[in-house]
């Protein structure tokens, strides 16, 4: 037993070595470049071929071999994903997101790279590098990070990676060359890549798909150590490995027996899945979502007949066997999924396979249960809908990058536990067509049926209130809250809808194919359509239709792996591109309205100036209403320490405006957070009409009447000026003619309501902001620097908007620098410095 015991220690340490040094590289190359690399599977996947390539095919000596691999192939492969993709896309201040939807166009491409030189199938015959000693590979390991640690605390290069780190552009201005450290980045991690794949290729079996998609489960250690700490990485990788190695030894009997061999094999799968849902987040919120779309042209009808033409074509001109044909419309509602909850929504999902797969296994086991085809795929779609809705629970907490590493370990945890296993797939029948639709040809008409009702389903969701909601929520998630928008519930919404729709696209799959093949819906499959859909356009209801056929066509008719190398090629290019349906598309015509202009509010008078510290307060009005909103005690402190509120407490009188003056950094804009609830206090309360509110969130809050509008104008770039604006009228009983008063009270009611607000100066977009939180008809409005950016005919014009709004019974709180504007309107005026209110 003690021996066993020693051999699956060793054994697991192997793997664990290997998965410290994956963890090690994507380490290094995110604190370099700050890109999360999904692509580093694949790299370690290409490596090991050119090691077996040089090795096996050629007849190398192998560690000569070894070292061109390592120290020649691996880096070139870094320098050039640097110079050819990463390196233009930091230039031109691409967000992480984007960097992330190119790394995973570059795995993509790279696999297909393979598949295309080596072929599909898989290879037992990958040289060893270190033997069966697994002391030698954990030795190795800790060599790498003991190098790593000492030139990253004691060297220049060390000082300057930690300047790039924290702050890129204040790196660059101080003389630091941020295109050399990223690039040795790329280069270390492309070195580790290939380390790691030509250790494990001997041990799983080589080849294009199971190679990187293992390396990717083993990412899991460095998420454990948030990308941070390497220490941390190699002690998480070495006690899954010899953990999982020693579960192998348990052969409980029954129904456990399957259950725990799932699991004895799916080990870091298990720790993926935890560590993205459970886990702090890698990146923050609002700083690395999906970006949002560019606003969408007009489809020429043209465009869409010729659609529709390529659609029914196969019924014109092809015989009776349609068998790649009605593929077609299926994987159309599958990619039609992403339309939904990554090009509306703005959420990276990664896992939309495992929900297609769940609903092809559905349909199986409904119809083998003796359903008729139609009622089981009828039943699987919300089956497929639930179970998106409960993995999207966890899920939608967090946030950019987290949230596409937890939908990917989803999405692999579904394929690994349910798809893959012999308990949930043994013995299962084909499905079967239903009835009437049995030939080719009638059920490609019935797929065309069900894609033209999904598409008008999509099609209703995107033009009416929760389409502006959910583009809203995609364009600056804090805004939309702030609007009144339940982001919580409305992304479980469209993870749920998404998910059904990819069940109905998996379960016609199957029925089409009259076979439930667990490889259909692989990981690395729905990594591939979802680059597919983002280089398309996601946001773009004629992407799913130009998809489809084209990576069916490619599959089919192409060389294997030129779907993949395809998309791959224009994914990683994606942060320099434009969506493809773009050119299909043509400018919108802002429609004129010949509503006049509203004139300006006629000024309040100007009092005296503010003092410059303490608090000023001139006697109310006698029709001055009692306060609705203060806060008692307010304590707050950054995740970094940082002690923004102390103590704060503020009384906002009714029916007038009051204003907070103060340096920057003095805990303003937090306060305005803690007020609105974008920030919970860590001590203290906020009352509204004296019921205590401090756990409420912003939306919530929103819709109780307080409205706020932000530092930096926050404004949705893909929706027009007017759906700005009717997206903080629609929860109010008359939208239509809150959206018009607010137009008008703030100037925005004639031609400039139809212009995309991505494209307007600051002074407008002051507008809009404000606009937008009038248009919920609050009693309470917080302003944080509305004067910012402003010209004096603006400025002027913004006193007397807001001298007027109080004057009609609004309570105003303004943060403002320009004096001139809190004197000519503010009645009170508080003193902040330290994160204390008034002297």
């Amino acid at each position: 037993m003690a021996s066993l015991t020693y051999e699956l220690t060793l054994a697991g340490l192997a793997v664990g070595s290997a998965a410290a040094l994956t963890g090690i590289g994507l380490i290094v190359t995110h604190r370099a470049t700050g890109v999360l690399n999904l692509a580093h599977g694949a790299e370690a996947m290409l490596c090991a071929y050119v090691l077996r390539q040089l090795v096996v095919v050629w007849g190398w000596p192998l560690w000569p071999a070894a070292l061109v691999t390592l120290l020649v192939v691996a880096p070139a492969l870094g320098l050039l994903l640097d110079r050819a993709v990463f390196r233009p896309a930091a230039r031109s201040g691409t967000d992480p997101a984007r960097a992330l939807v190119a790394s995973t166009g570059v795995f993509v491409l790279l696999v297909g790279a393979a598949v295309l030189l080596w072929g599909p199938g898989a290879r037992d015959d990958a040289p060893v590098l270190l033997g069966d000693d697994p002391w030698l590979q954990l030795a190795a390991v800790v060599a790498v990070a003991c190098l790593v640690t000492a030139v990253t605390r004691w060297t220049r290069f060390g000082r300057e990676l930690r300047a790039v780190v924290d702050n890129r552009r204040l790196a660059v201005l101080a003389g630091i060359d941020a295109d050399r450290i990223a690039a040795a980045g790329w280069a270390f991690g492309a070195c580790t890549a290939g380390l790691t794949g030509v250790l494990l290729a001997p041990y799983v079996r080589l080849d294009p798909y199971g190679l990187p998609l293992l390396v990717v489960e083993v990412m899991a250690v460095a998420v454990i150590a948030r990308m941070r700490s390497l220490p941390v990485a190699i002690g998480a990788a070495l006690l899954i490995g010899v953990t999982q190695a020693q579960l192998t030894r348990f052969h409980p009997e029954g129904w456990a027996e399957p259950l725990v061999r799932a699991v004895g094999a799916n080990l870091f799968v298990i720790a993926l899945l935890v560590a993205a849902l459970v886990l702090p987040g890698v990146g923050g919120r609002g700083h690395d979502a999906l970006p949002p779309a560019p606003r969408a042209g007009r489809t020429p009808p043209a465009v869409w007949a010729l659609a529709a033409g390529c659609l029914l074509l196969p019924l014109a001109v092809a015989g009776p066997d349609l068998r790649t044909a009605v593929q077609v419309p299926a994987l159309a509602i599958v990619l039609l999924s992403l339309v939904v909850v990554t090009g509306r929504a703005g959420q990276i999902a990664l896992g939309q396979a495992a929900y297609a797969g769940l609903g092809a296994l559905f349909t199986a086991l409904l119809t083998a249960a003796g359903l008729p085809p139609l009622a089981a795929l009828a039943l699987a779609v919300p089956l497929a809908g639930a179970a998106g809705l409960l993995t999207a629970g966890p899920a939608i907490r967090r946030h950019g990058l987290a949230l596409a590493l937890a939908t990917l370990a989803v999405g692999v945890a579904v394929s690994r536990f349910v798809l893959a296993q012999p308990y949930a797939t043994a013995g299962l029948p084909a499905p079967t067509r239903p009835a009437p639709f049995t030939t080719d040809r009638a059920y490609y008409v019935l797929e065309l049926l069900l894609l033209a009702a999904a598409l008008l389903l999509v099609a209703g969701l995107r033009r009416g209130r929760t389409g502006r909601a959910l583009a809203a929520l995609r364009d600056h998630e804090r805004a939309a809250e702030a609007a009144g928008v339940a982001a919580t519930r409305l992304k479980l919404l469209a993870f749920a809808l998404a998910a059904a729709l990819a069940g109905l696209g998996g379960g016609l799959l199957a029925m089409g194919t009259e076979a439930f093949d667990p490889t259909a819906y692989d990981p690395l499959r729905g990594l591939l359509w979802f680059a597919a859909v983002v280089t398309l356009g996601a946001d773009h209801l004629l992407t799913p239709l130009l998809a489809a056929p084209l990576l069916l066509t490619l599959d089919t008719a192409g060389p294997a792996g030129a779907a993949a190398l395809l998309i791959g090629l224009l994914a990683a290019r994606t942060p320099r591109l434009p969506p493809l349906t773009t050119l299909l598309t043509r400018p919108r015509t802002p429609r004129t309205s010949h509503a006049p202009h509203a004139p300006h509010p006629p000024p309040a008078g100007d009092g005296p100036a503010p003092p410059r510290t303490g608090t000023r307060t001139r006697p109310p009005p006698p029709s001055h209403p009692p306060p609705r909103l203060r806060a008692e005690g307010l304590w707050f402190a950054h995740p970094g320490g940082v002690t923004a509120l102390r103590g704060v407490g503020i009384v906002l009188p009714g029916a007038q405006v009051t204003a907070v003056v103060g340096p920057n950094g003095a805990g303003k804009s937090t306060l305005f957070d803690c007020l609105a609830g974008a920030a919970r206090p860590r001590r203290g309360r906020v009352l509204l009409d004296g019921e205590d509110i401090t756990g409420r969130p912003a939306h919530v809050r929103a819709r109780r009447g307080i409205a706020r509008t932000f530092q930096q104008p926050a404004v949705f770039p893909s929706l027009s000026v007017e759906e700005n604006v009717r997206v903080g009228a629609d929860r109010t009983p008359d939208p239509a003619a809150a959206t018009e008063r607010a137009l008008r009270l703030t100037g925005l009611a004639g031609p400039l309501r139809a212009l995309s607000a991505g494209d307007l100066p600051t002074g407008v977009l002051r507008r809009v902001e404000l606009a937008r939180a009038l248009a919920g008809r609050p009693h309470t409005l917080l302003l944080d620097e509305p004067a910012a950016g402003l010209d004096t005919a603006e400025t002027e014009a913004l006193s007397r908007l807001l001298a007027a709004l109080a004057a009609d019974g609004l309570t105003v709180l303004v943060v403002e620098h320009d004096r001139d504007v809190v004197a000519a309107v503010a009645r009170t005026v508080h003193t902040m410095a330290g994160g204390r209110l008034g002297p």
